[in-house]
């Protein structure tokens, strides 16, 4: 369903209370993790946080969506690739607006030219303790990207069509900051690794769409 126009229709129509849900996402999560992701952070009080799946039209109409690589740094995601997003902070009414708002900081996305379609299920990430909400949202052409410096080393832009490829799945050990090294799925998009939390909420994205 590449169509830009066709994976709208279907957004709006699509039922997501009926969601793939943890199955899904444990295909992509490093088995190691597995019994943490299952429990969503029981006893650790987790930080509540959003990302924005946005999806918009490229030059020949196929549908489209961007993440970001993040800089390197002193924490548990740096330099991964991950949707635009981040905590919930105080001041904000609901976990959609965080999806929102961390989009217009991040990459510079006006709010008012996204329109919200729907959420996937909640996902628990064990290294940062967050859990977070993924919002599908479309924008009826490609925005105007503007990266914050301080928070996205690079945008990256991905066809549906390249994302949904099964030839993009493989294993693969991963150096993590601490010098270990973590066997998990993950998705080689032309030499960018996705893995982690973005690739569970890829892999739960991809069964609602094979479902339709």
């Amino acid at each position: 369903m590449p169509d830009f126009h066709d994976f709208v229709r279907y957004l709006e129509n699509a039922d997501f209370s009926n969601l793939p849900g943890v199955q899904a996402q444990l295909q992509m999560a490093p088995s190691i993790r597995h019994t943490d992701i299952r429990n969503m952070g029981l006893g650790r009080n987790p930080v509540q946080s959003s990302v924005l799946l946005l999806f918009y039209p490229d030059k020949v109409q196929q549908a489209t969506t961007v993440l970001i690589q993040r800089p390197e740094y002193d924490g548990a995601h740096s330099g991964q690739i991950s949707f635009p997003g981040g905590r919930r902070e105080t001041g904000d009414p609901d976990l959609a607006y965080t999806a929102l708002r961390e989009a217009k900081e991040e990459i510079g996305v006006d709010p008012g030219l996204v329109d919200l379609k729907g959420k996937l299920t909640e996902l628990f990430i064990p290294p940062s303790n967050f859990i977070v909400t993924p919002f599908i949202g479309i924008s009826k052409s490609r925005p105007d990207f503007i990266p914050d410096p301080g928070e996205v080393a690079a945008i990256l832009e991905f066809s549906l069509k390249d994302l949904l490829n099964p030839a993009c799945m493989e294993m693969k050990h991963i150096r993590l900051r601490d010098g270990h090294r973590l066997e998990t799925p993950c998705y080689n998009m032309n030499g960018h690794i996705i893995w982690g939390a973005t690739a569970m909420i890829i892999s739960e994205m991809a069964e609602v769409i094979a479902a339709k």
